[in-house]
């Protein structure tokens, strides 16, 4: 394992990746804690005590304390790097003033106005350009060949070659893991859900591997279980105990994406750091000593470049050496026995590893895990070790002894602990980057679309194109070209079965049944893909985040978080994605409201009843049409919002904390892969329900009820039981059994009421589709489609996150909403004389 590295390693440690950068001159900086720093000539003068919601934009100060009644909201806040010694930078407000944006250990990150009021500030002063006293690198030895170093502990019982392994890839959202993924694996790969949870899942072939399985873990800061995603996780490595953990991390940012990896090592299972982004570090005057990055946390450490596919060669061959040897981190104390503490927390933590020695192996928890997470108070932990009450009390002794020593509770002395160690780590190994082009990029891309007066036009103006892309340029030529294939082959089919002389019932079936039904609904499969495509491009390039940002004061006005919007935002491409995105939402309460509401968002699948409707009966002003029923949906979301948040959903929604990346080029390789997803599932569904749809319609449409062929549509079976449902849609204006058949049909899938409606009048055409709508029907048959159920996937998925009773509400909810705004839509026409 020890043994000279490849060539990428190489280049770090000749200093083809380093450039020295200036000292700083007036501070002391330990991972990002500012000691003794003076203020600069020109400090602000403020009022004491002063909090982080006060402080102006440009000036910086030194966090003294967070002041939170909520122990998850506070860890949360912890672990984001806002301890007790941290500077911190203001850097702008929201458009509508909030939430505001701060710079700390090389990161931004957000957070409102009032939980920035719980953090105290001391030191105030103007920004200052400081850079962090240069690591002396490049001439560190292999630990192997070096002094004494921490190094991977060999394990037991190595697996075989061949034999199958498990791998786990885990690190915080926009490092790079995504990319990573794909890289690995190209497209051996499939989605799915975690056992017994709703949280995504990527299981992939490691290419060249066939025995080696990755799971892409969600994208999570820490394992505290803040979220669904970080319990997933840690629950993951817990139980399924993947052979080895490939932590990615994103080396601009190193000092925020260690904090995760030292969670990890604590878990003690073989593992290998991938420091992504290198390229980046290297371009903007940055380096890291990998080797001595290595030795001081006993795992092997090798830079990569995901994006460009450098590196990944030597990760595999990591990856797959330390699996196989059960190479276990070679370090999983990080607490000095004398530090700044007088070793408080260091004896607290031993002392409670020796009292829960027996119930950790007895529950299969990693002692040292165990430990950390009983001094943070993690009642997951706790509940499973089963301690009983004189070890509780031994517990909590312990812990309270060490806060009294150490002058700090136990939330902060962990969270001090970790970064104490990792700012150690990186005076030791790194060499900061000047301000990269990246950053400057972003700096600049954001006093536009973030800024006060033009974020919102600018969202509105990137939304508008993204649309008109959509449906009138790209989207419309490639549906053009894929109706032309789709009626060429049908004729061609056509054609073959009558000189065939097939029977003329067969004959029906397949070219008014299946052609019909499926065709028709394949011609709308470029449009899906290129709204997927732009959404995917938007949330790859850091847009989205910026989106949450901007829109937080909005939304919160209607009871949910600028979080929120991302997984409505997603809704417009498909609403079975966008309910199950919501597990990234850290409240319950947000989480709820945000499923309810998300089916209100017009998703792809309704694109062809649009286009079909719009055209036949609005021609020119089909567009404006399209746009006024988008904007109709979030209307009526925003209305239904109003009253949740009066009645189902009272309360404030959660605090919005969230990490601001940089923007950066989406990934075209991850764009692609996103957008044959989507392409495959609607394919899939084409072939499967709207085809077994398409055969039952056909079949209900053929025959009466003595299943003779029906010598008039008006006879058949289909015909009697629309006309069971037509009579609720009458007020409506389409009180026509083919209209409520055709709805009933979407259900299923809405590209179904197309095809419904094509099987029913035997074409697309506008001359049919006037016998059955006039053009205020049509416009209000539009409005019901849009607000009513979504597909039985979208349900499902509903019923997956919040269970049966959720589902029921959200059907019944959306049905009613439906069936009111098309009435009112009905009547409002009828009033102006558009009968």
């Amino acid at each position: 394992m020890h043994r000279e590295r490849t060539r990428d390693r190489e280049a770090v440690r000749s200093g083809d990746w380093a450039v020295q950068r200036t000292a700083m001159p007036d501070a002391a900086v330990a991972g990002g804690r500012v000691q003794d720093a003076a203020p600069s000539p020109g400090a602000a003068s403020c009022t004491w005590p002063l909090h982080l919601d006060a402080l102006e934009i440009g000036h910086d100060a030194v966090v003294t304390a967070v002041d939170c009644d909520d122990a998850s909201l506070r860890q949360h806040i912890l672990d984001m790097g806002l301890t007790p010694g941290t500077e911190v930078t203001m850097m702008k407000y929201a458009p509508m003033g909030d939430p505001l944006e701060i710079r700390l250990r090389g990161y931004e990150l957000t957070l409102r106005r009032a939980d920035a009021a719980r953090i105290s500030l001391a030191n105030v002063h103007e920004a200052h350009g400081n850079d962090r006293v240069n690591a002396k690198i490049g001439d560190t030895e292999h630990p192997a060949l070096g002094e004494k170093t921490y190094r991977p502990r060999p394990g037991e019982h190595p697996i075989p070659a061949g034999e199958p392994l498990a791998l786990a890839l885990a690190g915080n959202q926009n490092c790079g893991k995504t990319t990573l993924f794909n890289q690995l694996t190209g497209s051996n790969q499939h989605v799915g859900n975690f056992p017994g949870v709703t949280v995504d899942r990527k299981d992939g072939v490691i290419r060249g591997h066939a025995e080696a399985t990755i799971t892409d873990l969600p994208g999570i800061y820490s394992l505290s279980p803040y979220t669904s995603e970080e319990v997933v996780s840690r629950n993951f490595i817990l139980t399924s105990r993947p052979d080895a953990i490939v932590n990615i991390v994103d080396a601009t940012n190193i000092e925020r994406n260690l904090y995760l990896t030292m969670q990890l090592m604590e878990l003690d299972r073989p593992m290998v750091l991938a420091l992504n982004m290198m390229d980046e570090v290297t371009a903007n005057g940055g380096a890291i000593d990998v080797n001595l990055l290595e030795s001081i946390l006993g795992i092997p450490v090798v830079p990569i470049s995901a994006a460009r596919n450098e590196g990944t060669s030597e990760l595999i061959e990591h990856v797959l050496h330390v699996a196989r040897h059960r190479e276990r981190p070679g370090r999983l104390d990080f607490c000095a026995s004398q530090g700044p503490d007088g070793g408080a927390l260091h004896r607290c933590i031993h002392g409670v590893a020796h009292l829960v020695e027996d119930h950790a192996r007895r529950a299969g928890i990693p002692l040292r895990f165990a430990a950390t997470k009983l001094v943070e108070g993690d009642e997951l932990v706790r509940e499973a070790l089963a301690l009983d009450q004189n070890e509780l009390e031994a517990l909590e002794h312990i812990i309270a002894q060490m806060e009294e020593e150490s002058g700090k509770d136990r939330l902060a002395a962990l969270a001090d602990m970790r970064f104490a160690f990792i700012g150690e780590a990186c005076r030791r190994c790194v060499v900061k980057p000047h301000e990269s082009r990246e950053h400057k990029r972003s700096v600049a891309i954001d006093r536009i679309l973030t800024g006060r007066f033009t974020a919102f036009p600018a969202f509105i103006l990137i939304m508008g194109l993204v649309f008109w892309l959509t449906f009138g340029v790209v989207g419309a030529w490639l549906q053009g070209l894929m109706e032309e294939g789709v009626s060429a082959l049908t004729a061609f089919v056509d054609g073959g079965l009558s000189a065939w002389g097939v029977n003329p019932v067969v004959h029906s079936l397949v070219i008014d049944g299946i052609f019909a039904g499926v065709g028709s609904v394949l011609s709308f499969l470029p449009l899906i893909v290129v709204l997927f495509l732009f959404l995917s491009m938007l949330e790859d390039s850091g847009y989205m985040a910026r989106v949450a940002f901007v829109m937080d004061k909005v939304l919160r006005r209607f009871g949910l978080s600028g979080r929120s919007f991302v997984p409505m935002l997603v809704g417009f491409g498909c609403s079975v994605p966008a309910i199950m995105s919501t597990r990234t939402l850290p409240s319950e309460h947000d989480r709820k409201m945000t499923i309810m509401l998300t089916p209100f968002m017009s998703c792809s699948a309704k694109l062809p009843v649009y286009g079909l409707l719009a055209a036949a009966f609005f021609g020119r002003a089909s567009v404006p049409v399209m746009v006024s029923l988008y904007l109709l949906g979030i209307v009526a979301g925003m209305v239904v919002a109003l009253i949740f948040k009066k009645t189902a959903f009272r309360g404030e929604p959660v605090p919005f904390i969230m990490e601001l990346p940089n923007y950066r080029f989406p990934s075209m390789k991850t764009t692609v892969l996103l957008a044959w997803d989507k392409a495959k599932d609607f394919i899939t569904r084409a072939f499967t329900l709207i085809f077994a749809a398409s055969v039952v319609i056909w079949f209900l449409q053929t025959f009466d009820f003595q299943l003779n062929v029906a010598a008039d549509q008006s006879q058949s079976l289909l015909a009697g039981l629309g006309g069971l449902l037509a009579p609720l849609l009458a007020p409506l204006g389409f009180g026509d059994w083919r209209a409520s058949t055709a709805l009933v049909t979407g259900l299923l899938a809405k590209e179904s009421v197309i095809s419904t409606l094509s099987v029913l009048l035997g074409t697309e055409s506008a001359a049919a589709l006037t016998g059955l709508f006039t053009p205020l029907t049509a416009y209000v048959f539009l409005v019901f489609t849009l607000l009513y159920p979504p597909c039985v996937a979208a349900i499902g998925a509903v019923k997956n996150e919040l269970g049966a009773k959720w589902a029921l509400a959200v059907f019944v909810l959306q049905i009613g909403v439906a069936w009111i705004a098309a009435w009112l839509v009905h009547l409002a026409g009828m009033a102006l004389g558009l009968a």
